[in-house]
């Protein structure tokens, strides 16, 4: 098994309002630092990007009622990783958690790098989408 970490914001906004703004997958780039200054190209299925570590291909979940945002990222290697990521309610507010898979053979130092941009990303987020 893989070491997990899961990251979250609370954001003072109705969960299901903040998950409908962000699911869609070009709303990522407004906060996705990864994405951001990337050319974000639909390809039937999948969705095609220019990542930090080269081009990517990325499938998202669909829309749904439970506020469900995971997606699977496949490098330019052919490394497949699992992203899951929840919009949920929090009180009156939002939760946006967001788990992080320490791949194999990854290094602490860049798996720490790793949580930080994550971390980066949903205070960006935070700083977005808040009331």
């Amino acid at each position: 098994m893989l070491h997990v970490l899961t990251i979250s914001v609370s954001i003072d906004r109705d969960w299901q309002d903040l998950y409908n703004a962000i699911w869609r997958p070009e709303a990522f780039q407004t906060w996705a630092s990864g994405l951001a200054d990337s050319t974000l190209e639909e390809c039937d299925d999948h969705w095609k990007a220019h990542g930090p570590e080269g081009s990517v291909s990325i499938r998202f979940t669909a829309h749904n009622q439970f506020g469900v945002m995971d997606h699977y990222v496949r490098l330019s290697s052919g490394e497949k990783i699992y992203v899951p990521m929840r919009v949920f309610q929090n009180g009156a507010g939002a939760e946006v958690a967001f788990t992080l898979f320490r791949q194999p053979g990854m290094s602490t130092e860049k798996f720490e790098a790793d949580a930080a941009w994550v971390r980066r990303d949903l205070a960006a987020l935070c700083a977005q989408f808040s009331s």
